[in-house]
Order: C-alpha cells, then sequence, then structure tokens
C-alpha cells in the first residue's frame, strides 16, 4: 500500500521557501513583467486594506495552510467581470497531483493560498465584448491564464501566454498572480472567449474537471509522438514511469490519464511503472502492463517513454531506446542527473516543460466525445463540495486516493 503522508508544519515550510528551488522559481515567475505581477499583488492588498472588498458579495472559498490545515473562508466575491471578461461557477472541481505536494508544504509555492485549479463552471456573467459563452453555459475552465491573441497563444504556446506574467495560474496563490482556488463559489475569468471551453453534450462535468490540467498534461506525452511511432510499428512498447519510490507525495491521475491515452491512441502495448502496489493494481485494471520500477533495468529500453514521476528522469532516459523519445513532466529541483553520453550514443530526444492546457483541450474532448477516453475511470472518490475540508485533507494524507473531485451542482 501506499504510505501514509506527513505535512511540514509552519517553520518547516518556510525555511523550505528560502532554499535555492524555491529561488528559481521565484526568479521565474519575475523574469517578464516583474512590475504587472508586483502592481497585482499591490492592488490585492489594498483592495482588502481599504474595506472596499468588504463592501462586495461575500463568497466561500477553500484555503490551505501549512500542516494540511484545510477551511473555508469568506472572502470578497469577484468584481464584475471587464469587458472581455466573466465570472463562473465552478460545479465540480478535482485535485491535481501537484496539490499534494503543495498542501503538505514540500514545494516552492507558499501557503496559505485557496486550493484548486482544475473545474467545469457555470457562467454567471459575462463582459460586453463576450462573443462566444453565455449565462447559464457549462464550461471547462483551463488552469492557466491566456488571452488567445498574443504571438505565442496565436501559435498554440498558451501556457507561455505574454498578456499576462509568467505562471499566471488559478489555485497556487500569490506565486502565479492571486487569481484565486477552483474550489470556491466563483472565479474569475479575464479572457472568457479565449479561455473558456464548451462541455459537450453527454459529458458529465465530474469527468471533465480534470481535463482542465492533468488530461491534457497526459495527453501532450502521447499525441505528438504516438500516431508516427504506431504507423512504423502497429506493436511498438510505450512506457510510463510514474512514481518509483512508494513514498512519493505526488498521486498519480495524470500517469494514469497518460496510459489510458495511449490505449485510446491505439497503443497496444502500454506498460506502467509505478513504486506503489496499489497504483500498479490500478494501471492492470486500466488495461495496462504494470511494472515494479526495478524491473526496468531487465527490460529492452521503449521507443516511447513518458516520464511523469516528478523525480526520475534519469530512470527514464535510460529506459528510451535509441531515436526514441523521452517526454517529461519535469520536476521542482534547480537540476538532476540525466545519463548525457548514452543519450547521445542512442540519439535521444527529450521535451520537457509544461503543458499547453488551452491548446490542447478541443483533441482531449474528441477522444472523449467518441468514447476512446473515459477520465472517470481514474477518479476515486466524487463528493459534495461541502465535504471538502475533511474529504481533501484524508485525500492528501491517506496516500491511497488518486484523484477527487468535489461537485456543486
Amino acid at each position: 500500500m501506499t504510505a501514509r503522508r506527513h505535512p511540514r508544519g509552519w517553520l518547516r515550510h518556510y525555511a523550505g521557501l528560502l532554499m535555492p528551488d524555491a529561488a528559481t522559481a521565484t526568479r521565474a515567475s519575475f523574469e517578464r513583467d516583474a512590475g504587472e505581477r508586483l502592481h497585482r499583488l499591490t492592488a490585492t492588498v489594498a483592495d482588502r486594506a481599504s474595506g472596499a472588498a468588504r463592501h462586495r458579495p461575500r463568497m466561500r472559498a477553500l484555503t490551505a495552510a501549512p500542516g494540511a490545515r484545510l477551511r473555508w473562508r469568506a472572502v470578497a466575491a469577484p468584481p464584475p467581470p471587464g469587458p472581455r471578461g466573466a465570472t463562473v461557477r465552478p460545479i465540480a472541481a478535482s485535485t491535481c497531483d501537484m496539490d499534494c505536494p503543495v498542501m503538505l508544504g514540500a514545494t516552492p509555492i507558499a501557503l496559505p493560498l485557496h486550493l484548486g485549479h482544475e473545474c467545469v463552471a457555470e457562467v454567471l456573467s459575462v463582459g460586453e465584448q463576450v462573443a462566444t459563452v453565455r449565462p447559464g453555459d457549462r464550461v471547462i475552465v483551463p488552469f492557466q491564464i491566456n488571452c488567445g491573441e498574443c504571438p505565442p497563444c496565436l501559435a498554440g504556446r498558451t501556457g507561455s501566454c505574454t498578456s499576462v506574467p509568467p505562471l499566471s495560474m488559478y489555485g497556487f496563490g500569490v506565486a502565479t498572480g492571486h487569481w484565486g482556488g477552483a474550489f470556491s463559489d466563483e472565479l474569475a475569468v479575464p479572457f472568457a472567449d479565449a479561455m473558456l471551453v464548451a462541455l459537450p453534450d453527454g459529458i458529465d462535468p465530474a469527468a471533465a474537471a480534470s481535463v482542465a490540467d492533468n488530461v491534457c498534461d497526459a495527453y501532450r506525452h502521447i499525441g505528438p509522438h504516438l500516431p508516427a511511432l504506431l504507423a512504423s510499428d502497429p506493436d511498438a512498447e510505450v512506457l510510463i514511469l510514474s512514481a518509483v519510490s512508494r513514498r512519493s507525495l505526488f498521486t498519480a491521475s495524470c500517469p494514469l490519464y497518460t496510459g489510458l491515452i495511449a490505449r485510446a491512441l491505439g497503443a497496444r502495448n502500454v506498460y506502467f511503472a509505478d513504486g506503489r502496489a496499489d497504483m500498479r493494481a490500478q494501471a492492470d485494471r486500466l488495461g495496462m502492463n504494470a511494472l515494479d520500477p526495478r524491473e526496468l533495468r531487465h527490460r529492452p529500453p521503449f521507443p516511447l517513454v513518458a516520464d511523469v514521476s516528478a523525480a526520475n528522469l534519469a530512470d527514464a532516459l535510460a529506459s528510451t531506446a535509441p531515436d526514441g523519445v523521452c517526454s517529461s513532466s519535469g520536476g521542482l529541483h534547480r537540476g538532476t542527473r540525466i545519463p548525457f553520453v548514452q543519450m547521445y550514443i542512442r540519439n535521444v530526444t527529450l521535451h520537457v516543460g509544461r503543458t499547453h492546457v488551452r491548446a490542447l483541450m478541443p483533441k482531449v474532448l474528441e477522444l472523449m466525445s467518441s468514447g476512446a477516453l473515459a477520465p472517470e475511470l481514474v477518479t476515486t472518490t466524487v463528493a459534495p463540495l461541502e465535504e471538502a475540508p475533511g474529504l481533501l485533507r484524508e485525500h492528501f494524507l491517506g496516500g491511497a486516493s488518486v484523484k477527487t473531485v468535489l461537485t456543486n451542482q
């Protein structure tokens, strides 16, 4: 079984924010438009200090603090949307694999914060320039803020939008722009036409909540590479490297989604390596070939490897075949060891970085609408939003839950 997790308290969490890994992340978030990021922060503080926020309607927002403390707070609801914006009400919000280490205080992301960044929502109001959505529509809200009009957005690199500072996202607090969290009654969407995607008919909001991040993150490891590989070898093997240690703080929804997407796109031989016996059992139930990571040293390398471990890129690269591709979701450390000479000799291609969620959402929803992909198979718990504090605390500390979806319909 997966080991029970233990949170860091206030002192250890804030001491961790002084380490080099945290400094690297902070520099990255301020490498462009630092003035705009500081202005947004100071405007938020001034809004609260002046009392202006007290005159707006109140709403609930789930606040995460060091020590795995979760509680509802009454905060000011978002102001009326701007001309291009919208206000939405999350009706299905899900946990992300990153939420667990964030909640445990083991990342460079400062607590407290308003938690949650994956959701399907109902549109409450829109600005006068919004043309594609209207109140009452059910939409998926990508976790990254993007305008849809800058050169990166037009090129499909929506996670690198230049209309907002780097790493502008929901659910990660002050470090990413203080946009609020999806475990709340309302969210402000600054670019409604660019960001919001209609929920297709016949798809349950709880099944689609994670399309806002983890499902699309899984797709980018497989979708760009697998079709050409299968065209040359229909029996080509795909490896998904999940957690090597059974004590990993990351939940395994993204690795499991990656396997489901590989199968949905035609892969017959999908291997799933995870040090946690219960995660291997779930992969087996989903039609994958589960491995203990220690077995990889006795297997030939794979032509396509998805490193979704957040910590074991060297192992993933060592398992990549000559002229193969390794796609990595990256990690939270400044550096990592890689088998550079072996990569050179094998002519391995490495892709590492963040996903561009909004650009990938239509492809993922097409797979879901066709019936080829069912992300809900990974979900372990669906419950009312009111149960969030206790239920999510158990999700983060218990170690057995993979994906929890909270509904507010």
